[in-house]
Formats: C-alpha cells, structure tokens, sequence
C-alpha cells in the first residue's frame, strides 16, 4: 500500500557517490538511502581500477592537475579540476579509516600504485583488480550500522516532487516518488534535501560495461524538473570490454594496458603506436577509436589484449578477479590474448552543479556520475571518477550539514495517484522499445558520428518518445518503463548535445568535422521549465 514517509535528506542511488553522502551527513539527521537493486549491484561495485590520488613522492598535485586537464582536450574547468585533485588525498585517507584495504608493496610500508592511460606517474590506489567491491564493501557496512540511515532497496525513482519557495521565488526540491518494485506500490518520499546520486546512463547503448541500473534516472528526473545538463555527448567507451557471447559487460581494467598489456590485431601485430606515440597508455578515446578503426578496416568482430609475455605469478596476483572470470569462459590470460570489444561506459556530462553538489533547484543536489562538475572536461581520465565521487559527496554533504536547520518543513504533497491507469498487458512493447533505443545509439551515435547519423537518431528517439509516453500515461509504471522512459529522455539530450558541437573534441568524433575547434565551450542545455528562473508566487 502507499504510505508518505518523511526524512531530513533522501539519497537516490547506493554506489560510492550516495553512500559517501549518507556517511558524511551529520549523524543526527533521518536518512534514506534509495537503492533500485541491492547495496552492492552498481556500477561502483564493479569497478576494477581504482582511485586516482597523489601519494607518491615523485608525484604532485600539479601534476594530476596536468594530466587531467590534458586528457580533458581542453574542456576541464580547471578549479574544479584543482578541487578535486586537493582534496584528493584526504578522501582517500577517509576512506581507509572507514575500513579499506588498498593493495601495499611486498614490504607493507607503502600502498601499490599503478599507472593507467593519461596519467604521467604511479596514482592509482587500487585493491588488486576488484577496488569497487573492497570500496564499496567497506561504505555499505558503515552505512548498515549506521541507526540514523533506513536502507531502501528494491525502489526506484519515479520523479522528484517540487514547490515554489514564497521566501526566495526559485523552485525548491522537496522529495521524490519511489516505487517499491516488489509490491508496485508507489509511495511519496519528502524530505528538506535530497541528493542524486543514481549512475550514468551508458545503457543507453547496445554494448556497455556498466550494470543494468545505468538508465539515466537522476539527469532525466532532474531535466524534466527544470534543471540545466552540459557535455552528454562526451560518452566515454572502454576500450576492452571481454568479448565472449556468455560474457555480460565485463569489463578488462585499463590496468592491464598500465601494467604492460599489449593491444593486438588477429594476426598478432601490436598497432597502437600508429595512433598515438603512447600507445597503450594513450587516452581511452584515442584507444577506443583505434580499435573501432581497426574493427572496421578489417572487418573483424573484436580485436585482442595480451598479457600472457608477464609471469603466470604476476598476472594471477595483480588481476585475480580478471583471471579468474576469463578463465570461466576458457581464457587463460596468462598464456592466451583476451578477445575484447568496446563498449558505453561512462557518461562524462551530466546535470549541471556548483562546487557543493547544488544543482538548479534549490535543495536538490547532484553527486558521481550523473552530475557535471567539469571535472572530466571532453574525456575522463582514467580512476578521476571515484575520487570525484568521493570529494563532491563530503562537499554537498557539507553544505547541507550547514544549511538544513534553516530548510522549512515541505508543505503538503498529494500522494501519487494511479486511479486511472491499468495494468499492461503489452509488455513486449517495453522491450521492444528499449532494444530499439539501444541499437540506433550504438549505429548513429556511438564512437564515430556523422551529421547524417545524428539526424536518423533524432528522428527515432522523437517517434519513439510519443510511444513511451502514450504507454507512461495509462499503464501502471514498473521498472522496466520507468528506465525505458529516462533513457529516451537522455537519449535524446545525447543527441542534441552532439548535434551542437560542430568540432571534433575528446569522446565527441564526427566525420563532418574532423578538426578541433579554436574555442573550447561547454554543450550546455536548458530546459523550457528552466528551475533557477524567477517564479511567480500566487
């Protein structure tokens, strides 16, 4: 049954961004911590790289500062980059006094560091090859013990509840609707703040690296409620995602290519130091379009890295997880090439925020990999993302920690009304929608564009818009519809946004224009309901 519930701070997704937020929140306020699947089933849990900070005497700030905003191709917003990258060591120490356990030398006094694609030194803190799940492991058992966080799982967002705010005439957050996806009860959820944190929306392609989750669900709630999004058509494709017809999204950590893995044609030839005089350790972008180059040319389904020249010892020490998952599908990695493929991995754009996570509507904030802090500029340095994660949560959650006392109670909500819908009985419309979607971004927006590409998008998602929403309006939601529903919506942001930029730049390459423009601009869209707007207050 439908119920209203009631908490000083709701948080809408689970991986490191929103349990970060719950943990640095002042233990006296009432948390709901939202979770569409368990704790554990994000893309955070299935990171394998690890979290980028300067830890190494040799290193330094100006450095990772350097590095990122290279990788970025111009688009970073350098503070942001600078605020990052200064807080970055004391995130990471937070999170060792929450309990993780980073990899050390073989003399324990000092952690392993890595080095991955972009990054000019050893950065990299990772646990083995498994950092998400030793992180994000560590965060969910401070999170359970926690008396003052209620842990909902199994909920999905349906939209976020807004009211004009008489005092300062802006529009101001103040809950959401949640399904309960094991009952299909949709319940009112208010509360003085809440904070997105809800993924990326790499699912909106045919081939990705990320969980089923990745839907999107925090931009379109957040566009469709008035806030302002920039630079979604920065899609970031992993270069190596395993290629095996029972693999689902596994992806081969880009620590392989750090620790000296090589990317080889069919035939055994390397071939990354004609594209780039770094070769492996080049840029994910630069990386991910030799291999669509490549691919392409020869007309083959994949291509392959290989680690198998290191000793079997290395190999099964450093990368237990990899090992351990290629040889399920029979590769032996330390004497067999991995077949690879790219895929939609991360979404660099996002909903725009300040510094403090505070998006366009007042009270709503936006943290990890649905935000846009111009952090990841054109294209996302390798192991930037948790750290991102890690530092924008402790600064949204400090802002609320001093602003909330002063947030009145929201006023009275309507609870959601569903008397005039009806349970579906076409639910193969869903599912045909949804693979319809993913197939037209993979061929017209994927890794290469083109002007003509672009417009044969456009017109599908529009078609395909009315189809969702006609069936939104009468049938009960579920999941499945809701997600189908978010990833239209940012489908279609993509789309435009790509249709802007009138350049080749970082993760955006298209064919009508293959030359960097002398300007770097952000893509940045307004919605028509545009929140920061004046609002009349009757």
């Amino acid at each position: 049954m439908q119920q209203t519930h009631m908490y000083d701070v709701i948080i809408i997704g689970s991986g490191v961004a929103g349990l970060t937020s719950a943990l640095q929140l002042d233990k006296n306020l009432q948390i709901a911590l939202i979770s569409k699947a368990s704790l554990q089933a994000g893309a955070s849990w299935l990171a394998q790289g690890g979290i980028a900070a300067v830890f190494d005497e040799n290193d330094s700030p100006a450095a990772h500062v350097a590095d990122t905003l290279v990788a970025g191709a111009g688009l970073c917003h350098e503070e942001s980059v600078k605020f990052v990258v200064e807080n970055g060591p004391s995130a990471v120490k937070w999170l060792i006094d929450q309990g993780v356990h980073f990899t050390r030398e073989n003399d324990q006094q000092s952690y392993h560091l890595t080095q991955e694609g972009g990054h000019s030194h050893r950065r990299i803190l990772h646990t083995a090859d498994a950092t998400g799940k030793e992180v994000t492991g560590a965060l969910v058992a401070q999170v359970i013990a926690a008396s003052n966080i209620d842990i909902f799982e199994q909920h999905c967002a349906v939209d976020l509840v807004t009211q004009a705010d008489a005092d300062s005439r802006r529009i101001r957050c103040t809950g959401a609707y949640l399904l309960d996806i094991t009952t299909g009860f949709v319940s009112l959820f208010q509360a003085k703040s809440v904070i997105l944190a809800s993924g990326g929306a790499s699912k909106a392609y045919l081939y990705t690296s990320n969980p089923d989750g990745a839907s999107g669900d925090g931009i379109a709630m957040a566009w469709r409620k008035g806030c302002r999004v920039a630079n979604l058509e920065f899609n970031q494709f992993h270069p190596t995602c395993l290629y095996h017809p029972k693999a689902k999204s596994f992806l081969i950590t880009e620590a392989l290519r750090g620790e000296g893995a090589v990317l080889r044609l069919p035939d055994g030839n390397a071939f990354m130091s004609s594209f780039h005089p770094d070769a492996e350790l080049a840029p994910r972008d630069v990386v991910a379009r030799a291999i669509d180059h490549e691919m392409k040319r020869l007309g083959c389904v994949c291509l392959y890295l290989d680690i198998s020249h290191k000793s079997a010892d290395f190999i099964i020490e450093h990368f237990p997880t990899v090992y351990k998952q290629c040889l399920e599908f029979g590769i032996d990695i330390t004497t067999d090439p991995i077949p690879i493929v790219p895929a939609a991995h991360y979404t660099c754009g996002g909903i725009v925020v300040s510094k403090d996570g505070q998006t366009d509507l007042q009270n709503l904030y936006a943290v990890g990999e649905n935000a846009f802090t111009g952090l990841h500029g054109a294209n996302r340095m390798a192991s930037n993302s948790l750290l991102e994660c890690l530092v924008y949560a402790q600064a949204a959650a400090g802002q609320i920690n001093q602003n909330i006392d002063h947030i009145s109670v929201p006023n009275f909500i309507p609870e959601w009304d569903e008397s005039r819908v009806s349970h579906s009985d076409e639910d193969v419309v869903i599912s045909h929608n949804w693979d319809e979607l993913r197939r037209f971004m993979w061929d017209y927006v994927g890794i290469v564009r083109t002007n003509k590409r672009l417009q044969r998008a456009q017109h599908r998602i529009k078609l395909l818009q009315k189809e969702i929403q006609e069936y939104y309006s009468h049938c009960k939601v579920t999941r499945d519809l809701l997600e189908l529903r978010n990833l239209a919506t940012v489908s279609e942001l993509i789309i435009r946004c790509a249709m802007q930029r009138k350049e080749s730049r970082g993760l955006h390459f298209t064919l009508d224009y293959p030359e960097l423009s002398p300007i770097a601009r952000d893509t940045i869209m307004v919605p028509i309901n545009y929140a920061a707007q004046d609002v009349i207050i009757s």
